[in-house]
């Protein structure tokens, strides 16, 4: 049998907090590249208003249930660990590394491609390598033994039999 508790009753680990943080500062990261991407469509004209407007409407939601699974998360709920690990850890960091990845893999090189970007595309992919840093080390922290613990600490009891 299990311990039952209560968020009040024990606070969570710094790995948790921590955790928490990191996952806000991976939305920030992604709203900023959000409006780098979206400012840069609509100054060379590469993007059209539906477009723009689906892109924003999908991140916006995405951002949300970040928020929210955060928010969650940092109580002890085991379930909302679990979609973020998955869904936004696996996922997500799959969908932001894609585009640079095939491009390696296609024959391209790191220098080649800092070589022709200008300021906002260097800007962009700071964000981007702060982004898949808070991301992966936010799920990192979130399955150290501590922050194991403190989630097993949420398990319902057995039922008696």
């Amino acid at each position: 049998m299990y311990a039952t508790a209560t968020p009040a009753a024990i606070a969570p680990p710094s790995a948790v907090r921590t955790a928490h943080a990191l996952w806000l500062t991976a939305v920030a990261a992604g709203a900023f590249e959000t409006a780098l991407a979206v400012g840069r469509m609509t100054a060379d004209g590469t993007g059209s208003a539906a477009g723009i407007g689906v892109g924003l409407a999908v991140r916006l939601t995405v951002f949300t249930a970040a928020v929210l699974l955060a928010r969650r998360m940092r109580t002890g709920a085991r379930w909302a660990r679990i979609t973020l690990a998955v869904g936004l850890g696996v996922l997500g960091t799959a969908s932001m590394v894609a585009q640079p990845l095939g491009h390696l893999l296609d024959g391209g090189s790191v220098a080649a491609a800092l070589d022709g970007a200008d300021a906002l595309d260097l800007v962009f992919g700071a964000s981007r390598a702060v982004h898949v840093a808070a991301v992966l080390t936010a799920v990192f922290l979130m399955f150290r033994p501590a922050s194991n613990a403190w989630f097993q600490s949420f398990r319902k009891p057995a039922r008696a039999v």
